[in-house]
């Protein structure tokens, strides 16, 4: 598995969610988000130790490496902002931010498909690693 294929499922479980009206998942989501956030144990990571990989090919680019202002992944700050965001517009302010967790989930799920993530992008610019 990789986050491309973690974004998709990411995305297809909160529309999911949110279609059917299932607020344990929607919590159970941002949870998960958490937990990979603060102890930086991505489901990726792990699946590929478990099979024996040891690390996730990454994408290569054209463009140099840019020094980081923080030695805190983008990553990492990515799945806070989106579990917080999440949590915020689902069950804080729903009347007003109702469909915001519906553009999250499209979001998620057009990240993954193309590969494209414009909040890491966003991160990245702002000097994480």
């Amino acid at each position: 598995m990789t986050e491309r294929t973690l974004r998709i499922l990411v995305g297809l479980l909160i529309l999911i969610a949110l279609y059917l009206e299932l607020p344990e998942l929607i919590f159970g989501l941002i949870v998960f988000m958490l937990f990979e956030g603060i102890t930086n144990l991505r489901l990726p990571i792990l699946l590929s130790k478990i099979q024996g990989i040891d690390e996730i090919p990454q994408q290569q680019t054209d463009e140099p490496e840019q020094k980081s202002k923080f030695s805190f992944e983008a990553e990492r700050a990515m799945r806070f902002a989106a579990s917080a965001l999440l949590g915020v517009s689902y069950f804080v302010l729903n009347e007003h931010l109702w469909f915001f967790p519906w553009f999250m989930g499209f979001a998620f799920l057009g990240a993954g498909i193309s590969g494209v993530c414009p909040m890491l992008m966003g991160f990245k610019q702002l000097g994480f690693k």
